[in-house]
C-alpha cells in the first residue's frame, strides 16, 4: 500500500506572493527588477497560471529577504508539515 503525501498549498504559496509584494508596496515592474525576472512571470504566478521553477523562488526569496523554507511553509497550510504539527 502506498501512501501519498498531501496536495502543497499552492493558493498559499501564490497568496503569500501577492502579500510580500503588497506589504512592500512593490509593482511587478519593481520585484522584476530586483529578481530579473520578467514581470509576466510573476503576475503568472500570483494569478495561479505557473508555479515557478526553484531558481524562480530562490530570487524571489532574495528579493523579499525571506528563507526558501520560510516561503515554501505556505504549501503546508491546511495539513501537517512533515514532522511538525498542523498549522
Amino acid at each position: 500500500m502506498t501512501i501519498l503525501p498531501p496536495e502543497p498549498n499552492l493558493d498559499a504559496l501564490r497568496q503569500q506572493l501577492a502579500r510580500l509584494r503588497g506589504d512592500r508596496g512593490w509593482t511587478y515592474d519593481e520585484l522584476a527588477e530586483r529578481t530579473a525576472l520578467s514581470r509576466r512571470t510573476l503576475i503568472e504566478i500570483e494569478q495561479g497560471r505557473t508555479v515557478g521553477s526553484l531558481a524562480t523562488w530562490h530570487a524571489l526569496g532574495h528579493a523579499f529577504e525571506v528563507p526558501l523554507g520560510g516561503l515554501f511553509a505556505a504549501l503546508c497550510e491546511g495539513h501537517a508539515p512533515p514532522g511538525g504539527t498542523p498549522k
